[in-house]
């Protein structure tokens, strides 16, 4: 246990440190968020805290490489460090969506290779074990829908690091033993936490950015495929189908992208030209608050999964 907590309080205390470095870095050469008519926030901020999350874990997982401990798959850092880049440099000079898109099913493919594929149903409409090149492209599919469903919601201050921590936390409760990813769970949410700070300063803001929501996105999707795999066993008390499991974890930003695009198809727009229509931005505009709309949008999400605790229990 004693491990938990080193890390745990490591994590913190260097990602703390890079916060300020990495903010002071951004607006020394003056990038910064610009401001417009999508903008949820007037005051200056940075893109930064992407950058300094992913630093925290290459660091931390540099070094347990180096002594000789592996604290989980570090074969992953490729293709997340991929997503971080490819997002770094969008948040720096912008990025072609088309572009990022590419990046991304690239990451996906490589993270295939490495041997996390969606290629069993686990009986949902009937379907168990899917053919081998049709499990590669509905992983492709699954991975790049993941990453933007974690991108889209990153518009409002708090909204996506609490998420992303709700999911890995729920990860963690729910499995019967210690997952293949305990630890980077515990570097990933320690290393969010201080982020609160700097993402509702009232002044020189720190936001996720690009490298961070796809970095993330990126994470969130690895820890998606290893639920439905067989190595992930939810606790018999819970007893959920995994797809089940999965949507009611990741219930806001699914259901978020699903109607964002929806919504931008139906009038003729791209899904990827980005616009104040999501959910969170509606909440925004009635709560006039950052904190109460990402809380209630939390809210939700943790009610929306004991709805689904309940009507399993009942059905």
């Amino acid at each position: 246990m004693q491990i938990d907590y080193l890390l745990s309080i490591i994590s913190i205390f260097i990602s703390i440190i890079f916060y300020f470095a990495t903010q002071k870095i951004f607006l020394s050469y003056g990038i910064t968020d610009e401001i417009n008519n999508r903008s949820s926030h007037s005051v200056t901020s940075t893109r930064s805290g992407g950058f300094s999350i992913f630093i925290v874990i290459f660091i931390i997982s540099f070094i347990y490489y180096i002594l000789g401990i592996e604290l989980y798959d570090y074969s992953i850092l490729i293709p997340l460090s991929l997503l971080f880049v490819t997002g770094l440099y969008d948040d720096v000079y912008k990025l072609d969506f088309k572009l990022k898109i590419i990046f991304q099913i690239i990451a996906a493919k490589i993270i295939i290779d490495n041997g996390l594929i969606i290629d069993n149903l686990h009986g949902l409409f009937g379907v168990f074990e899917l053919n081998r090149i049709i499990a590669q492209m509905f992983t492709i599919f699954f991975i790049v829908a993941i990453i933007n469903s974690i991108n889209f919601i990153d518009g409002i201050d708090g909204l996506a690091i609490s998420i992303v921590i709700l999911f890995l936390s729920l990860f963690e409760l729910f499995s019967i033993s210690q997952s293949d990813f305990f630890y980077l769970s515990i570097i990933t949410i320690s290393s969010l936490v201080p982020l609160y700070y700097f993402n509702f300063s009232k002044k020189k803001k720190v936001f996720l950015g690009d490298s961070g929501s796809l970095f993330l996105g990126g994470a969130i999707s690895i820890f998606t495929i290893y639920i439905l795999s067989n190595n992930y066993i939810i606790k018999p008390q819970f007893d959920l189908h995994k797809l089940i499991f999965v949507f009611s974890i990741l219930s806001y930003p699914i259901i978020d992208i699903i109607r964002i695009c929806f919504l931008r198809l139906i009038n003729g727009k791209s899904p990827f030209i980005a616009d104040k229509n999501h959910i969170h931005h509606l909440i925004l505009s009635r709560t006039k608050n950052h904190s109460k709309a990402t809380l209630i949008i939390v809210l939700f999400c943790i009610l929306f999964l004991i709805i689904v605790q309940f009507l399993n229990r009942i059905l």
